[in-house]
Parts: C-alpha cells; sequence; structure tokens
C-alpha cells in the first residue's frame, strides 16, 4: 500500500463523513422549522402589550410636564380640588411631591450658568496641559545647558511655572467644585436633567 493510496482513502472518508453531517443538519433544521411551526399555531393567547399607561409610577420620581398657559390661576387654599400641600400631604399620607422649576429661571439659565463654568474648566484644561508641556520642554532645556548662568535662568523661568501650574491646578478643583454645586442646586430646584446638557 503506497502513501497516496493512504491519501486517496483518507480524503474519501473526510468527504463521506462531511456529506452525512450535512444531511443530518439539514434534516434536523428541517425538523426544527416544522415544530416551530406547530407551536406557534398552538399558542392562543395574546400577546402583553405594554405603553406608557402601564408603567408604574414611583412616588418621588419626577415627571416633566410642558409649562401650562401663563394666565391660569392658582388654586387657593380654600378650594376644595386643589391637591393638599405640606403638612396636609404627610397626613393625608402621601409623599410631598418635587419642588417646581422656577419659571424665572428657564433651561438657558440654566445652560448658561453650568456653561460657563465649563467652559471656563475646558479652557484651564488646555492652558494645564500646555502650560506641562512648557515645564517639560524647561527641564529638558535645563538638563542639556552647561553654563551655570543660563541654567539658573531656565531654572527660574521653570520655578515660575510650576508655581502657575500649582495655582492652576486649585482653580480646576474650584471649577470641578462650582459645577457640583450648581448641579446640586438644580436637582434641589427640581430642574429636569435635560435643561443642563
Amino acid at each position: 500500500m503506497t502513501w497516496r493510496y493512504r491519501v486517496m482513502v483518507g480524503i474519501g472518508v473526510v468527504a463521506a463523513l462531511w456529506a452525512g453531517a450535512q444531511w443530518a443538519t439539514a434534516q434536523s433544521l428541517a425538523d426544527i422549522a416544522r415544530l416551530e411551526e406547530a407551536r406557534r399555531k398552538a399558542v392562543k393567547t395574546p400577546v402583553k402589550q405594554y405603553t406608557n399607561d402601564s408603567l408604574v409610577h414611583i412616588p418621588g420620581e419626577m415627571i416633566p410636564t410642558p409649562p401650562g398657559p401663563a394666565s391660569a390661576a392658582p388654586k387657593t387654599a380654600a378650594d376644595p380640588s386643589a391637591p393638599p400641600t405640606g403638612d396636609a400631604q404627610t397626613a393625608a399620607g402621601t409623599a410631598p411631591a418635587t419642588p417646581a422649576p422656577d419659571p424665572a429661571k428657564t433651561p438657558e439659565y440654566w445652560r448658561k450658568r453650568l456653561g460657563d463654568v465649563r467652559d471656563q474648566r475646558d479652557r484651564n484644561r488646555v492652558y494645564l496641559d500646555a502650560l506641562q508641556s512648557r515645564i517639560n520642554g524647561l527641564w529638558a532645556d535645563f538638563t542639556a545647558r552647561d553654563d551655570p548662568a543660563q541654567r539658573a535662568q531656565i531654572g527660574a523661568e521653570r520655578q515660575r511655572a510650576l508655581n502657575e501650574l500649582e495655582r492652576l491646578t486649585k482653580e480646576q478643583l474650584d471649577l470641578e467644585k462650582r459645577m457640583t454645586s450648581i448641579e446640586e442646586e438644580a436637582r434641589r430646584a427640581g430642574v429636569p436633567p435635560g435643561w443642563l446638557r
């Protein structure tokens, strides 16, 4: 028996196994399709559809509502159809509602207020990165010089840049705190999160 004969027999066996596997796979897929079709026909119950009305409202969760007409008169405490407020809500067993946003503080007010601080923070970040590059360049220049007078001048300039870097880093932290406090103030005032984007 030569090696060619063995290779031919091996190829034949592999081809036969492959063809058998393909036939078995095709047969099992057809069976699965028939079973799935029968299962779908047997299902008689309608499928549950979910809408916004079927969702459960969680107390204390703010649901944004469009502003009403400006001419609508506020309900007075003497009005029996007015909803209970403050202690009356607590006595009735309901949680107090989230405060409505101040109508004078529009979405533009909140966007501008937070946007100004955000822009200042971003400018500061760019300046910090540039200053760090300048400090790195000065250090490379300092180490490359042999003349003590030049090294002293570069060292003094690098120290001024390091002091400025420290000042800007503190300012950056203050800006981050201001942004956080504005976001917290907006949350307490009942401002929708979309107004701050």
